[in-house]
């Protein structure tokens, strides 16, 4: 269990840095920036797949097949798309507030699974990590609900229908990736032929084929229908930025993030996720030169305990659990 927390933090402190991304780029839109992402993490896993190519598809099967386009599809595709719709029509602060709640949506989901804790244990804990999520968004929410000027990318609703659409984007992509986090864990748990490095470059060349296929569809729209002209030299900068999210974010990242599915159960991997929001504030303070202000620090804080107090939850049997355990 400490090894599968220990790569649910590293796999949280990569992801972190994907925040970066759109403020490096903020002309490219999101989904130019999810195909060249995408691109380049097939392009990698190719080539991290190539000294064991063989044994890795002598291991294949169709089941495998068809549960990476599914994780591929939903997990990645999808849930970015949906994530930049809802930002784009509602928002950056309601999208990340309810985004943001992953650690309990994924929580929830497993708590049945093998390994769980009795969810009334977990409750305090959950209750701190929403506290900390909460505070996060303090500031943005606040003024999104005042109806204040645009903040922090936050770009106001022009309707009713306007939001509501908005805030179903939002929640598809909550569901989007509670579903692929609970799948993706279970699917590992019960099938042991491939490890957390096979099992991220595969779903990589997966991703990868599913990324040309839109990027293909992309090309043969009109000019300016999706991406809006750039100078060349700022395509040179997309495609660098792209094979670094590649290459840390999404293969070393979900190498880390399958290594540790194997090892927790889902009421504990779940709230890994946490660690993202955790290292995206750390590094947003640091490309902004500034410390952080008393909602964030209370938020690091109160996600930090949330988290802790989650894993010993996990690692003390209960009261009497040695008492009833069956002799071997």
């Amino acid at each position: 269990m400490q090894r599968g927390v220990m790569y649910g933090m590293l796999a949280g402190a990569i992801w972190g840095f994907i925040f970066l991304a759109p403020r490096l780029l903020p002309d490219f839109s999101p989904l130019m920036l999810s195909i060249g992402r995408y691109l380049m993490y097939g392009a990698v896993s190719v080539a991290v797949a190539l000294p064991f190519a063989r044994r890795l598809l002598a291991k294949l099967t169709r089941a495998d097949l068809v549960a990476l386009v599914k994780l591929a599809l939903v997990g990645n595709l999808l849930y970015y798309m949906l994530l930049a719709s809802a930002v784009q029509l509602v928002g950056v602060a309601p999208s990340s507030l309810i985004v943001g709640i992953l650690p309990v949506t994924v929580t929830l989901a497993g708590r049945r699974d093998h390994g769980a804790v009795e969810l009334k244990r977990l409750v305090a804990p959950l209750l701190l990590v929403v506290a900390g999520i909460a505070c996060i968004n303090f500031d943005v929410f606040r003024d999104v609900l005042s109806g204040a000027a645009t903040h922090a990318g936050d770009a106001p609703a022009t309707s009713v229908l306007t939001r509501m659409a908005g805030l179903a984007c939002a929640v598809g992509a909550l569901a989007s990736w509670t579903w692929y986090a609970v799948v993706n864990a279970r699917y590992l748990q019960a099938n042991h032929h491939f490890d957390g490095n096979e099992w991220s470059v595969l779903w990589g060349i997966v991703t990868g084929v599913l990324g040309a296929a839109l990027g293909a569809i992309v090309w043969m729209l009109p000019a300016g229908t999706v991406q809006a002209a750039v100078p060349d030299a700022r395509w040179h900068i997309f495609w660098i930025v792209c094979a670094a999210l590649a290459t840390g974010g999404s293969w070393l990242g979900n190498m880390l993030w399958n290594a540790a599915a194997k090892r927790l159960p889902l009421t504990l991997s779940g709230q890994m996720i946490a660690f993202e929001t955790l290292f995206a504030l750390l590094y947003a303070f640091v490309y902004d030169g500034r410390w952080p202000r008393v909602p964030e620090v209370l938020a690091i804080v109160l996600l930090l305990a949330g988290v802790s107090w989650s894993v010993r939850q996990h690692a003390v049997e209960p009261a009497g659990a040695a008492k009833e355990a069956p002799a071997h």
